[in-house]
């Protein structure tokens, strides 16, 4: 594969969102026995006849409250002076007063107080104590009462006092709400977060899952267990109290623990090892109480711990440590401790880097059972495809077996995505059903990317692209042991492939020998041997393959034993590892004197390979002028075609 020149690439920036919603625990039965109240329900339910609180009608009552302040305090008096107050009323105008401690208020009516807004003329004034006010209103026979402040001392005291303090306590619930996860109060912190999917409710079985029959015989007995328990106690056996799913990313693991409740048929709490821990110390313990009381209390019933390594990692290199992840893995410790084989509630986790679990979990008397999910061989993926493909209109013509092939190393999820990616194919070619087509198309999709027919290559780098792709097909046919050529493209794909040469295993391969990697080695610089034979300089197109190689040279000394002055001998930095992982932090184990050796022996086996590769493409540089004029004007060769050019 040739790719572009790093330092011309566009920088390019990928974001996912996580849709997921870790919902607090919420079931019909949670006010029963056990249960406790149910803390998600809203404050108020308009289907049950109450009113549901919101910020609207907060404001709302706000409102209310200063239109009514308004309505009841505010009139349509004119502010005048005492002096004055007295005037009109010696000429008069103002027939009635009412008197209050904070203002007189002079009317002009004979017929009693008039509301506020209405046409009545009204004066107001501040109060004085004077002597002869009073015998003033006697004198021009002028009504006067006490005014009635009831209603404005009502409104006075809800502005000043209870309003403020209802105001604080509706901020401090609506930020203590926030601060919950997923939505959930204060309150609820100490419960967990399990999604339980009640008896029946789940539909998988074990006919669902394919291309993982080990990991399926060894389930097989936790199911039995569960549905009859009888058989194994009167012997006198124990059935394992946890099981931990162990495999890389979309080998199934979830979908198995799913297949054992719904065919075991009992109830079936998931949540993953993230929804213990908060960022208050003591929450993730006290969810983890909580997840085993409720299903000691659901027994027999299964509870599966997805992502286990988030509260389980080891414990070692944290001494006098105490957060909050430590206190959920002790709590976790002693709950498994605590219910005995014969409860009837058994533990599935699942994780892809069990290397890096504590030591106490992994024990016999918690997870006594490891089961291996491993990537599906030939046969698994072909029974995978027809679990998908049976959801899809498929040809007649289509050849599931030879998609198989076709797919080594490849995990369910990767499968799936494939039966997807080729029926959105054949919807975008205007056809009804899946055609192989689709099916290989979708392949090459998933390994190289989205093709980009409408880039812009000038002719040169075309030239180039051309040569290094069929320098690699050429070498890779006349190497011994080598998978044989698929297709030869120079359509460009995905974020850094100008052009690729397709090699297809023939059958699944667990083991490789020493001649075997010399010929990957080779494979991996035909490319940039036949530039140089045809161009008479090297361009960057090669960098991935050479660092390819480079990493299989090295392995070569490093891991396999196989360099001539440290024969047998393993030169790697040690570190544990799993799954092709490492953990934690690796040390070298040799001298620098041995690290020079190993560099200088790479690069003798990088350039004796080079040399080889070059001599090969030189004694049929013809056949790389043909195939490669080919190339040039049809973009694509298959591999009969591919295999015909090379016999002439």
């Amino acid at each position: 594969m040739i790719t572009p020149d790093k330092n011309n690439k566009d920088d390019i920036n990928m974001s996912k969102k996580n849709d997921d919603n870790n919902s607090w625990f919420n079931n019909k039965d949670s006010k029963k026995k056990g249960g406790g109240p149910n803390l998600q329900e809203p404050l108020f339910n308009f289907n049950k006849g109450q009113f549901k609180f919101s910020f609207w009608f907060f404001a709302a009552a706000i409102l209310i409250i200063f239109l009514l302040n308004t309505f009841l305090t505010s009139n349509s008096s004119q502010l005048v002076s005492f002096s004055t107050f007295k005037e009109l009323i010696k000429n008069g105008t103002i027939t009635e007063v009412q008197i209050s401690n904070d203002y007189y208020l002079g009317l002009n009516s004979q017929s009693g107080i008039q509301l506020p807004g209405s046409s009545t003329s009204t004066y107001r004034t501040v109060p004085v104590n004077d002597p002869s006010f009073i015998p003033l209103l006697d004198k021009n026979n002028v009504k006067y009462s006490a005014a009635s402040e009831r209603a404005s001392n009502i409104i006075n005291m809800l502005l000043g006092w209870i309003l403020p303090f209802v105001f604080i306590f509706f901020i401090w619930r609506f930020m203590f709400k926030k601060m919950g996860s997923s939505g959930t109060g204060i309150m609820s912190f100490g419960k967990n977060n399990a999604q339980i999917i009640a008896e029946g409710d789940t539909n998988t079985t074990f006919d669902d899952v394919a291309g993982a029959d080990e990991a399926k015989d060894e389930l097989i007995e936790v199911v039995d267990f569960l549905k009859t328990p009888k058989k194994y106690l009167d012997i006198g056996g124990k059935i394992p109290k946890g099981v931990l799913l162990v495999g890389s990313p979309g080998t199934g693991k979830t979908l198995l623990a799913r297949a054992v409740a719904g065919s075991a048929g009992v109830p079936f709490f998931r949540l993953s090892g993230a929804d213990f821990v908060e960022m208050f110390v003591g929450v993730g313990a006290a969810r983890v109480r909580d997840l085993f009381k409720q299903a000691r209390e659901k027994a027999p019933c299964i509870i599966f711990i997805d992502e286990l390594d988030a509260i389980g990692k080891s414990r070692m290199g944290n001494a006098g440590g105490n957060d909050e992840r430590e206190q959920t893995l002790n709590q976790l410790l002693v709950e498994m401790d605590g219910f005995s084989a014969k409860s009837g509630v058994i533990l599935l986790g699942a994780t892809n880097r069990p290397e890096v679990l504590d030591a106490a979990l992994l024990r016999p008397g918690r997870f006594d059972r490891q089961v291996v999910v491993d990537k599906p061989d030939i046969n698994g993926r072909e029974a995978i495809l027809k679990i998908h493909a049976a959801e899809v209109k498929m040809s007649k013509e289509v050849d599931l077996k030879e998609i198989a092939k076709s797919t080594p190393g490849f995990v369910g999820a990767d499968l799936a995505n494939i039966i997807n990616e080729s029926a959105l194919l054949a919807v975008r070619a205007g056809r009804k059903k899946v055609i192989q087509e689709d099916l290989e198309e979708a392949i090459e999709k998933t390994m190289a990317g989205l093709q980009k027919k409408n880039r812009v290559i000038n002719k040169k780098e075309r030239k180039i692209v051309a040569y290094h792709e069929t320098g690699h097909a050429i070498t890779a046919a006349l190497t011994e042991g080598s998978d044989p050529v698929q297709k030869i493209t120079i359509i460009p794909r995905g974020i850094g492939a100008l052009g690729y040469t397709l090699q297809t295993p023939t059958e699944d391969r667990f083991l490789m020998t020493e001649r075997e990697l010399i010929g990957k080695i080779d494979v991996l610089l035909g490319g940039r041997a036949a530039e140089e034979i045809i161009f008479k300089e090297i361009s960057t197109g090669a960098a991935n393959d050479i660092t390819r190689a480079t990493d299989i040279a090295r392995s070569l000394i490093t891991e396999y034993g196989m360099s001539e002055k440290f024969k047998n001998m393993v030169l790697t930095k040690r570190g544990a590892s799993f799954l092709g992982q490492e953990s934690g932090l690796s040390q070298r184990e040799y001298a620098e004197t041995t690290q020079q050796y190993i560099d200088e022996e790479v690069a003798s086996i990088i350039q004796n390979r080079y040399e080889a590769v070059l001599k090969n493409l030189k004694a049929n540089e013809d056949k790389l002028e043909a195939i490669t004029q080919k190339l040039l004007e049809k973009e694509t060769i298959a591999s009969e075609e591919f295999s015909e050019m090379m016999k002439a």
